[in-house]
């Protein structure tokens, strides 16, 4: 995969049928699902086979909608035959509440959309029916108040394009229901929740985009706005982007990797030329191509769970064996033709932006480093139904495009938990970081947060932008005394280059030939050190070291200030 350039609408109908191509094996002899792992989630074992039979498709139904051609269409008419059907043994299953079926009922509806000659005419009669009975069970159960509510309206404009039975009262109350969650300045919320993470892009914005697309003719004031909502919104996310291609490390769901690029896909694909068309193709093709030049596929080319290498210990119980398949979203500008601007443009790098980004919606402060190195200061969010590693993927004081971060194996030792950007107390033998804020302040030169990791101990913690680093300053009001650990950056340890540790006083430098990383303590008293973290932590790196400062917490009020940096080279 790492041979094609992803540049070319070729290049990616051979991409994404190579990806797809490990795949034919694993389906069952009904085709309606594959099993193409051991790793379990928190829905059955059939849902398990329908997600991986249906996550393909946001791939392979852009490919056959811009002219593509492969037989995997006779996999999935076999399948779509098959799974609707009570009688037949891969019956996909009646859905209930909240249940995973309905997502994946998505890719299904958008397949109705854009190419119902490959996913709905070939279908007879009784077929076409028993599919559309089975679809309209999510317009019969509860479902989440969020993003959830885009796959009732694709499964039901999917429904209406092709003649069959829909609800035109579940996509209107869908609709107005999301409509709640919009925020400003092209923002939303996913559901009643503070998160700000890529399901602004690859979920609010993406549907919303084949919605504006595919429906301007039907909804034309309401399309209109979904475009102008995006165009705002593209101004904040291309500081997310670097210009080697890869994205900020944040939040849920990133074992969804190259769906971070899906917004521009989509965007491309509703026509909305919010930036030059070269510098929109170049965000894709060099996301694509960084991606791909990690070992994200096992030895048959499957996309493994994970980040930058297989790592189950990063994911959420809702991640199987075929959700990374979710990436696919990227792959819609396949359905542009073949001269769509987006296609005949020459690759442009990213424009002009500002050094620092206030984005006051996400609770981020965005530093372009470099070229090729961003760090996002955060604080704020939470994800209040608690996935899994909340306090990591949402609460540490700093995220990198290229260091990422860091989830703990335990949080019994310090080199388990690997905390990373965290002040980290350790009492009783157990580490406590930042997880909720309490109060949150962002400015547009500093952030404020105000927080407590456990009973006895308040820290108010202002993060400041410094020049190519961060200065944190913590006042700590403890009713206990305690040890604490205010860790930088994690750099990778690489088997092709030396590590060089430089001490000096309260101050500890980490470099080897990619990347450095130091940390500084400017008031209060402590000793700097480093250490090799536990093995498989960072999301992106397999092996990370850690600079850190020690200190002891008194009771009483303590002040701390330390600055922190970390680039590549």
């Amino acid at each position: 995969m790492n041979t094609l350039k992803f540049n070319t609408k070729q290049d990616y109908q051979e991409s994404v049928l190579a990806l797809c191509e490990p795949l034919k094996k694993y389906f069952f002899q009904g085709k309606a699902g594959l099993k193409i792992g051991v790793t379990e989630a928190h829905y059955d074992q059939r849902t398990i086979a329908l997600e991986t039979f249906s996550r393909p498709l946001w791939g392979l139904v852009p490919f056959f909608a811009g002219g593509g051609e492969s037989d995997f269409d006779a996999f999935y008419q076999e399948g779509l035959k098959n799974g609707p059907n009570e009688v037949h043994k891969e019956y996909w299953g009646k859905g209930s509440t909240c249940h995973q079926s309905f997502v994946e009922m998505a890719a299904i509806g958008l397949g109705l959309l854009l190419a119902p000659e490959k996913f709905w005419t070939p279908l007879k009669a009784e077929e076409q029916k028993n599919l559309n009975i089975w679809l309209l069970q999510i317009n019969e159960h509860v479902i989440p108040s969020n993003n959830w509510l885009f796959f009732r309206v694709f499964v039901n404009i999917g429904l209406r394009s092709v003649g069959a039975e829909y609800s035109e009262e579940a996509i209107n109350e869908s609709l107005e229901t999301v409509e709640k969650f919009y925020l400003g300045e092209g923002w939303y919320s996913d559901g009643k929740s503070s998160q700000r993470d890529y399901y602004v892009a690859f979920a609010m914005h993406f549907y919303s985009l084949v919605y504006a697309k595919k429906m301007k003719d039907i909804d034309p004031a309401r399309c209109e706005t979904y475009k102008e909502r995006a165009k705002l919104f593209a101004q904040d996310f291309i500081y997310w982007f670097v210009e080697g291609g890869e994205s900020l490390p944040y939040g849920r769901s990133l074992t969804y990797r190259f769906a971070q690029c899906a917004f521009w896909s989509a965007l491309a694909f509703a026509d909305v030329e919010v930036f030059s068309w070269g510098v929109m193709k170049g965000i894709v093709n060099r996301h694509f191509r960084s991606w791909f030049s990690r070992p994200i596929l096992d030895a048959e080319g499957k996309l493994t769970i994970g980040y930058g290498y297989p790592n189950i210990q990063m994911t959420e119980g809702y991640n199987s064996s075929g959700s990374p398949y979710w990436s696919f979203k990227s792959f819609l500008v396949l359905a542009l033709d073949d001269h769509h601007p987006f296609w005949l443009a020459e690759e442009e790098p990213l424009p002009t932006l500002d050094e620092i980004r206030v984005q006051k919606h996400a609770m981020l402060m965005i530093q372009r480093i470099s070229p090729n190195h961003a760090v996002a200061l955060a604080s704020g969010q939470y994800a209040g139904w608690e996935p899994l590693h909340t306090a990591e993927k949402y609460s540490k004081f700093a995220y990198s495009t290229y260091f990422g971060f860091n989830v703990p194996r335990s949080y019994y030792s310090l080199s388990q938990a690997a905390p990373d950007n965290m002040l980290t107390f350790m009492h009783n033998h157990m580490c406590f970081v930042r997880r909720k804020c309490e109060e949150v302040v962002i400015g547009e030169k500093s952030i404020y947060s105000k927080w407590s990791p456990l009973e006895g101990i308040v820290v108010e913690t202002v993060l400041e932008p410094c020049g190519k680093g961060h200065i944190r300053k913590h006042t700590i009001h403890s009713e206990i005394e305690c040890e604490a650990f205010e860790a930088g950056f994690a750099i990778p340890v690489l088997g092709t280059s030396p590590m060089t540790r430089t001490c000096e006083g309260a101050s500890v430098r980490l470099e080897h030939g990619e990347a450095y990383t130091s940390i500084t303590l400017r008031k209060g008293e402590g000793v700097a050190e480093s250490m090799q973290c536990e093995t498989s932590c960072n999301i992106i790196h397999p092996k990370v070291s850690l600079p850190f400062i020690k200190l002891t917490i008194p009771k009483g009020i303590t002040e701390i200030e330390c600055y922190v940096e970390g680039d590549r080279i």
